[in-house]
Order: C-alpha cells, then sequence, then structure tokens
C-alpha cells in the first residue's frame, strides 16, 4: 500500500510540468518586467516629515503579485521569489538588494526556531516510519474507526485539542492522522483543511494561549483599559464575537458529519480520492518530500511497539509542550519535538539498529521537510518586502475614513483580512489593526466597554485568521500543508471556499451588530 502511494506522488511530481502552461510562466515574467521598467519611469517617491518613503498604491503590488502568480503558475517559490524582487526594484535596489533582503527575513531567532521546530519533526516522523509505528497505528485505529466520517471527526477533535500552538497543531494532527486518512481515501487537501480551520481558529479564541495573550498584552492602554487583568476581561468578552474562528471550527464538523455537503474544489478532490483513489491530485507537488515518504520499516522491527515506539514519543511532545505551557505561559514546542526525537533514537538503538541507520533515517527526515522550509523562507522574505513597503499602513489609510459605529467591526473584519492576506501573519495584522480599531471604538461607545468594543476586537481576531486561511503567503497556511503532506497551492485553492463561507457568516453577523 505504501508504496503504490509512494509511486503515486513521484509520478505526480514529475507530471507537474504537464500540468501548467508555460505561457503562464512568460505571463508571469512579463508583468515582473514591467513592474520593473515601470518602477524606474516612476522615478522617486514621495518622503513624509519623518523621512519614511511613501510607496502609497505601489506597495500593494509585490504581495497581490506573489498570490496571483503562485496560483496561475502553480510554483509557490517562483511567484514569491519574483514577488520579492520586484519589491526591491520599486523600493530602488534591484538585485543588489536581495542579499540584504534574505538577512533581515531569515537571519532571525523566529525564523531559525521556526526551521528547527521543522526539522525536528521531519525527523521525528522519519524514525516513526522506520519502526513501523505509524503504519501499526493506522492499522489498529483502523479497526476501532472504520468510516471517514470517524477518521475526519479523530482529526477535527485532535486539532481542538492541541488549542495551546497554531504551530504545534497541525505538525502534530496531520502526521499523526496521514496513514489512517489516506487509507479512509481522504484527500490530502482535506486532511490539510481539517488541520488549519482547528489550528489557528481554536488558539484565537482561547484566553490563555499564545494568541490570547498576545491579543491581551496589545490592549494595554487603550481606551479605558488601564492593566492586564482589565485587557483579559475585555478579550474573554470579545471571543464569543469572533464569528469566524467560532464558524470555521464547526464547519469542520458539520462537513465531516456530512451535515454541510462538500463544494467546490474539495468537493473534486474528495470525489477523486474516493473514486480513484488517489490522495494526490495529479500534478501534485506535496511539501513532505519524497526522500521521507519513501522510508519503510527497519527489518530488525519486526513487530512495530505502538507503546515504545509511538505512544511514548506522543505523550513526550504533549507533556512538554502543555506541561511547559502551563508552567511558564509558554510552549516549548522546539524542545518537546526535541526530547521526543532523542527518546526515539535511543529506543531504536535498544532495538537493535545500527548509529549509522539512525542518522542516515534522521538525513532522510530533514530532506523531506526541505520543500516546505523552502517555501517559508520565501514567504518571509515577501512579508518583511511587504513591511518595507508600508503595505499594511497604506490600506489602513485609504480606508480609515469610512469607519464609523455601525460599520466599524464589519470594516475591521475586512481589514484585518486583507492586511493578513497580503502580509501572511495575523499577528503583524493585530499589532496594527487593535492600537486602530480598539480606541475607535471606546470613542463610538464614550468610553464603556460595549458590544461595539467587543466586537470590534473579535473582527480583527477574527478577520486576522480568515486572511491567513485565504493566503498561500502564511506560515500556519505553509505548515498545514507540511503536516498533511499536501500540495501547498492545491490546499489554499480547496480552502478558500470554505473559509469564505466562513467569513460571509461572520460578515452578516457583524452587520447585524452594526444596525442594531
Amino acid at each position: 500500500m505504501k508504496k503504490k502511494l509512494n509511486e503515486k506522488i513521484e509520478k505526480a511530481a514529475s507530471e507537474e510540468g504537464k500540468k501548467v502552461n508555460p505561457k503562464l510562466n512568460y505571463l508571469a515574467l512579463a508583468v515582473f518586467l514591467l513592474v520593473v521598467i515601470a518602477s524606474y519611469i516612476k522615478g522617486d517617491f514621495p518622503v513624509d516629515a519623518e523621512g519614511n518613503v511613501i510607496y502609497g498604491a505601489w506597495s500593494l503590488i509585490p504581495p497581490v503579485m506573489a498570490v496571483i502568480f503562485a496560483f496561475i503558475t502553480r510554483e509557490a517559490l517562483f511567484a514569491l521569489l519574483l514577488a520579492s524582487i520586484s519589491a526591491l526594484f520599486i523600493m530602488g535596489e534591484g538585485l543588489w538588494g536581495l542579499p540584504g533582503l534574505f538577512q533581515d527575513a531569515l537571519g532571525n531567532g523566529w525564523f531559525i526556531w521556526v526551521v528547527m521546530i521543522e526539522v525536528f519533526i521531519g525527523i521525528l516522523v522519519s524514525f516513526f516510519l522506520k519502526t513501523g509505528s505509524t503504519g501499526e497505528f493506522s492499522r489498529v485505529a483502523g479497526k476501532k474507526i472504520k468510516t471517514r466520517v470517524g477518521v475526519q471527526l479523530l482529526a477535527w477533535v485532535l486539532g481542538m485539542f492541541i488549542f495551546f500552538s497554531d504551530y504545534f497543531s497541525p505538525l502534530f494532527v496531520g502526521p499523526v492522522m496521514k496513514d489512517l486518512t489516506d487509507k479512509a481515501k481522504i484527500s490530502r487537501e482535506k486532511l490539510a483543511y481539517i488541520c488549519d480551520s482547528t489550528s489557528a481558529p481554536m488558539s484565537v479564541l482561547v484566553p490563555f494561549s499564545s494568541w490570547g495573550v498576545y491579543i491581551t498584552g496589545l490592549l494595554v492602554g487603550l481606551g479605558t483599559i488601564e492593566n492586564l487583568n482589565q485587557a483579559s476581561s475585555v478579550f474573554f468578552g470579545s471571543v464569543l464575537f469572533n464569528f469566524y474562528a467560532i464558524f470555521a471550527i464547526a464547519m469542520v464538523g458539520l462537513i465531516a458529519k456530512g451535515i454541510i455537503p462538500e463544494f467546490g474544489p474539495m468537493k473534486k478532490a474528495e470525489e477523486r480520492a474516493m473514486n480513484e483513489g488517489k490522495v494526490l491530485a495529479d500534478g501534485a507537488q506535496p511539501l513532505m518530500g519524497v526522500e521521507l515518504s519513501s522510508i519503510e520499516k527497519a527489518d530488525e522491527i519486526e513487530n512495530p511497539n505502538l507503546i515504545l515506539n509511538f505512544f511514548i514519543p506522543v505523550v513526550i511532545v504533549i507533556v512538554v509542550a502543555v506541561g511547559s505551557y502551563i508552567i511558564s505561559g509558554s510552549a516549548l514546542t522546539l524542545e518537546a519535538f526535541m526530547f521526543a526525537v532523542f527518546y526515539l533514537g535511543v529506543v531504536m538503538i535498544f532495538q537493535k539498529l545500527s548509529i549509522k541507520d539512525i542518522f542516515d533515517t534522521a538525513v532522510q527526515g530533514i530532506k523531506g521537510v526541505t520543500p516546505a522550509i523552502a517555501i517559508l523562507a520565501m514567504a518571509y522574505l515577501i512579508n518583511t518586502a511587504s513591511s518595507n513597503l508600508g503595505t499594511a499602513g497604506y490600506v489602513i489609510k485609504i480606508t480609515e475614513d469610512w469607519l464609523t459605529p455601525s460599520l466599524l467591526p464589519l470594516l475591521a473584519f475586512i481589514l484585518s483580512g486583507f492586511i493578513a492576506f497580503s502580509t501572511g501573519t495575523s499577528w503583524g495584522t493585530y499589532a496594527i489593526m487593535i492600537p486602530i480599531a480598539v480606541p475607535l471604538a471606546f470613542a463610538f461607545s464614550g468610553g464603556a466597554v460595549t458590544t461595539v468594543v467587543y466586537a470590534s476586537i473579535g473582527a480583527v481576531a477574527g478577520g486576522g485568521v480568515f486572511g491567513d486561511h485565504c493566503s498561500p503567503l502564511s506560515d500556519t497556511t505553509i505548515l498545514s500543508s507540511f503536516g498533511a503532506a499536501s500540495d501547498h497551492i492545491d490546499h489554499v485553492k480547496t480552502q478558500l471556499p470554505y473559509a469564505s463561507v466562513a467569513a460571509v457568516l461572520g460578515l452578516i453577523a457583524y452587520l447585524v451588530i452594526g444596525l442594531i
């Protein structure tokens, strides 16, 4: 079964070039050259009183290019790099600015931390495959859960359970559930959707998650909020007004149960998986490399030990991550995976695997996560370029005059969604939008903590997650594609209609609140 799946993956990757019309690549290059030429013709940009360059509408071009090129060429790396270089030409730096952009975007502790998490997850998954534990888990669980609905609901519950980290959730649920969903003929796009729509939406609803703590910190000093206790109380009150997150999580369960029927590209993906047995589309490029998916069980391990080789490593990951969060308020996600890798490596030695085999397996695991790391690096690149261009500030400037008491939550959601979509970051969106939307809400409420304040905070929080869900630039969306071993663009394309339905329902709710 596994060999057949690997053959499908390799065949799909080899057919990628046949699937995309080469003329679209030429079109992307032509647009890029037009932007470069136009940026030279435009000349110097105006400067504000503080000496900052004002790029205006030009700041929208790179992120929009990245998204459009990613969809039409199906080459996310190409699209993101081209858009980043176009940003450099707009800023007057040209190709000479590329090394500096790489250094600014990738030469920081945050990016290195994310890469190390992916590396250790790649090693852990490779160890699972080498010991045969994931296959054994799939076999045992398959005896208990015999339906597609049951498998999807299990993934949904697991995703909600890992509420404390939007990074840890898809990177845990995806690899644990992948063999089971493949066996149940559930498309990788569906698994990626389940991972993505139960990670950030769940994290942003829990006041004591990393997201809740972050937003609470941003609220201090705004309006009549004077300290963390007051900020925590206000954020807690806003949770019920985070309609997008609530609808997004609920939709996963309702779709899994069949109460809401599949529709759009996801329906085609699920029909393909059920009728043809193809969990990946022809031409798909799963973010989990072939090196990882092709690992076979070691001959030295005749009967995989689920307790030693699977459950104890999983428990180590959960205990370290959850325990550190309870004790310190910060989940030690990287350390959790490191401990699990070291433990399983020692167990494999006692199971008579040679040191060479163990390290070769680890190297295969690292190679397997390289596609995800490459796309993540390019996403950080375009996000940094957008920040330098002042994309978010420009969006705020051209829309802030429209904000009225009745429309504030509605427009706050739309603005937050667009900024997160363009920049690929929810947290960056919150840092921009909360200091703008919340003081306005307090001004409209006369300084009291009323529905407009709660709804505005909930709208910003939900809008940031919605923009992330729709954007191929988002790190959490990329990690969901990686965790599920899905093609990244296929994941974004199939998730977009579902996210849009949740967003429309949220917009209707905000409109009703504004009219009351």
